[in-house]
């Protein structure tokens, strides 16, 4: 009964329950690691998803790494 209720709770604001997750995680690592510290994670993370995301996507790795690095660094 009470997991249908959470369940049912969950399906309607999706959302709002994985945005309310990731803001307390947020806060938890700055409390705990420093403000910082944490900007340099959350970066690190996007940095990682933008690149798995362009390799889902079956693009051409060394392409990206010449867009981002300077002239004949990713060889």
């Amino acid at each position: 009964m009470f997991k249908e209720k959470i369940l049912k709770i969950f399906e309607e604001h999706q959302g709002k329950v994985i945005g309310s997750i990731i803001g307390f995680i947020i806060s938890m690592m700055v409390l705990l690691i420093g403000f910082f510290k944490t900007l340099f994670i959350i970066g690190c993370i996007l940095i990682g998803f933008y690149i798995g995301k362009r390799i889902d996507n079956r693009e051409n790795i060394s392409e990206i790494l010449d867009r981002i690095l300077p002239i004949g660094k990713s060889k």
